[in-house]
């Protein structure tokens, strides 16, 4: 007898010999009818095989590995929304005690018993809630002394996330930046204070720069503005975008002074989900006291069964994250959080040693602040050499790895640099296979016979086509 269900992708069906995995994965329109939940499982695990294994992304800053009762919790947790005040207020409280315990790491000044700052989706969320009470109090200031306040401003080094340039597109907002070179491979502080004015709401120094793992020197640029304000009467801020530093300063250079310690520094940001060791989708904003943090940013609702104030960009969040923070916090402690961010920045060191014995490269600096840093090619291989690091990226991604290259930003554009990044779950062992296959790739490319297309535009100094995926409906920009 024949079986009528037997090619319309029910249970009773294997996977593999279903109808449903004779079709293409929908693109633009949703499937007429429901099909199985193995089918669907397997089509969109399909669908992501071939990319590249999260610990093998040296690419991304984010948290690739947490432990299986992190991991259980959080999928736990998954349903929950920490906006639910209400239904869930033991998640409220566990934020509370993660902005405490953040703040905490910052030597902050505040003595109440909870310290002000705000969760965030990510630290681009959590830099622009910085940046926007710097604005408003700018603001308030300027109207209460009846002075224009259209012209804001802020400075920076070139050598900023792409969220600033978010910020101040989007709240219009100028942004003054300080030009990186190859000596002041860091933001300079006199530099820095001869672009501030009357109408600069903050200067924002960087702890982990996304291009090269520097840390700025805050205590410096502290030091520069305060003689500044001094002498002309303004009160210019220090915002600290600690993405990556926040959560490695305090445990592996627990003495340097980059944070609430310092006069002008009000407020800080970090990114939970990089070195905080928690799966992305967290942020943590962190004021010097709730003076700082502009009542006007606090908005009430009601509509979820009880009066609710919310600090944020975003309104549904996950409480996923909270919770793994907070595991995290119990799970390891200072100590072990110092011990994981050790081996992090010991295992980065050692790659940074050895890349300097390869006879093609030289690191960008000869410091490892943070467990990432940059290396070029030396000029003088460069000159007969007849790939790029755009090369050995490619060649790397046929092994898994997922390694940048990179031009760096204005003012030093025309170099190309590779970096990695280190983060937990990256072994010595991983590291000596990376080097390896390194090796490898640079005596392939050695051995051509030709130019590759990448060398060539760039001995005609023609733009490179990005091979980025986008969704904004225009040209990916080209890389030059």
């Amino acid at each position: 007898m024949v079986d009528k269900n037997f090619r319309y992708g029910d249970a009773k069906t294997d996977t593999f010999g279903s109808d449903a995995m004779l079709q293409p994965s929908p693109v633009e329109k949703i499937p007429d009818g429901p099909t199985t939940p193995e089918i669907a499982y397997q089509m969109v695990k399909d669908e992501t095989f071939a990319q590249t294994q999260p610990r093998l992304n040296l690419a991304t800053f984010v948290t690739t590995y947490m432990d299986d009762y992190a991991t259980k919790l959080m999928n736990e947790a998954i349903n929950i929304n920490y906006i639910d005040e209400t239904e869930y207020p033991r998640v409220a409280v566990i934020n509370g005690k993660c902005i405490n315990i953040v703040a905490n790491l910052w030597n902050s000044p505040e003595q109440s018993k909870w310290k002000t700052g705000a969760v965030a989706i990510g630290s681009s969320e959590a830099c622009m809630l910085g940046g926007i009470a710097a604005w408003i109090r700018w603001r308030e200031r300027r109207q209460k002394e009846g002075k224009p306040f259209d012209k804001p401003n802020f400075v920076i080094s070139t050598g900023y996330q792409i969220v600033w340039e978010k910020f101040a597109q989007l709240w219009q907002i100028e942004m003054r930046t300080v030009p990186l070179t190859l000596e002041k491979t860091t933001l300079d502080p006199e530099a820095a204070i001869k672009l501030c004015d009357e109408n600069t709401i903050c200067v924002v120094p960087i702890q982990g720069v996304t291009w090269t793992g520097l840390n700025d020197d805050v205590e410096a640029l502290d030091a520069a503005l305060d003689a500044y304000n001094a002498k002309t009467g303004y009160d210019i801020p220090i915002h600290v975008d600690a993405a990556s530093g926040g959560f490695i300063l305090p445990f592996l250079n627990p003495e340097k002074k980059w944070d609430f310690r310092l006069k002008w520094v009000l407020s800080i940001s970090t990114s939970g989900h990089k070195f905080g060791l928690v799966y992305p989708g967290l942020g943590w904003v962190v004021w010097k006291d709730k003076q700082y943090l502009p009542d006007v940013m606090s908005f009430s609702v009601n509509y979820l069964g009880a009066e609710i104030r919310q600090v944020g960009l975003n309104f549904s969040r996950p409480a996923a994250q909270i919770l793994g923070q907070y595991y995290q916090f119990i799970r390891l402690g200072f100590e072990g959080y110092k011990n994981v961010q050790y081996n992090s920045l010991s295992v980065c060191k050692y790659i940074h040693e050895q890349i300097a014995t390869r006879a093609p490269f030289v690191n960008y600096s000869p410091d490892v602040p943070n467990p990432l840093f940059a290396w070029l090619m030396k000029p003088e291989y460069q000159k007969t050499a007849k790939w790029t690091l755009f090369d050995l990226q490619d060649k790397l991604a046929q092994k898994g790895w997922m390694v940048p290259a990179y031009t760096m930003p204005a003012n030093i554009e025309n170099i190309v640099v590779m970096r990695v990044v280190c983060k937990q779950g990256f072994s010595r062992d991983m590291a000596d296979q990376l080097l390896a296959d390194i090796d490898f790739a640079v005596n392939e490319l050695n051995a051509l016979e030709y130019p590759t297309p990448t060398r060539i535009a760039m001995e005609k100094n023609v733009p490179l086509t990005t091979k980025t995926f986008n969704h904004t409906g225009r040209p990916a920009p080209a890389a030059k």
